[in-house]
């Protein structure tokens, strides 16, 4: 997948999630996100920093979390949590386009932050957010080929990995078949997508 696809799967995830956002009650902004101890309205408002922080005041936040980066993401994304709905899900729209990316980010790290954090945002709430398959397939391979902070070769390294709706295989041992959208959050940690695997391998991973 080239940059200029990239840039265009995170576009349109960018528009699609503000759109998503926009239809939320005050309950679901506030429903406890897949990400610990953040609920819906943190990782939205996370989702905006890294098209919009100036490099200042990057450096002026990890200062303040005492060099400690994720402390740092934690407390930017609580501030700006903090700002109301409207202005969180205008700005992530205004991210569509903008070709920036966070201090330090890789662009196949951005396309996989969108398609995580949609995920986040959208299954605990009970509602179905379909991924691109091309674009899901592409992350799953990246987050299953590095090391920090996923680790997933390391730790899915007695399963081998397979998904049903588009040809992606990975590892060893006893079968575990489900959606990529579901094998990228497992590779990613979210231990909920383990609900979504059949297979015998299944097992080594309850």
């Amino acid at each position: 997948m080239d940059d200029a696809e990239i840039w265009r799967h995170i576009d349109a995830e960018r528009a699609s999630l503000a759109d998503f956002l926009d239809a939320l009650t005050p309950a679901q902004w506030a429903t406890p996100s897949l990400c610990e101890g953040w609920t819906v309205r943190e990782v939205a408002a996370h989702l905006t920093a890294g098209p919009t922080a100036r490099l200042g005041d990057v450096l002026a936040g990890v200062v303040r979390a005492r060099g400690n980066f994720d402390r740092f993401v934690d407390a930017t994304a609580r501030r700006d949590a903090r700002k109301p709905t409207a202005e969180i899900t205008a700005t992530l729209r205004a991210s569509s386009g903008s070709r920036r990316l966070a201090l330090g980010q890789r662009l196949s790290y951005a396309l996989l932050d969108i398609l995580i954090h949609g995920q986040d945002i959208a299954r605990p709430l009970g509602v179905a957010r379909p991924m691109p398959l091309e674009a899901a397939r592409f992350s799953t391979d990246t987050v299953y080929r590095m090391g920090f902070p996923f680790h997933a070769r390391k730790r899915l390294k007695n399963v081998r990995l397979v998904a049903t709706d588009i040809p992606w295989t990975a590892g060893q041992g006893p079968e575990a078949t489900a959606p990529i959208a579901s094998l990228l959050l497992l590779a990613s940690g979210r231990r909920s997508a383990v609900a979504d695997l059949t297979g015998p391998g299944t097992a080594l991973l309850t």
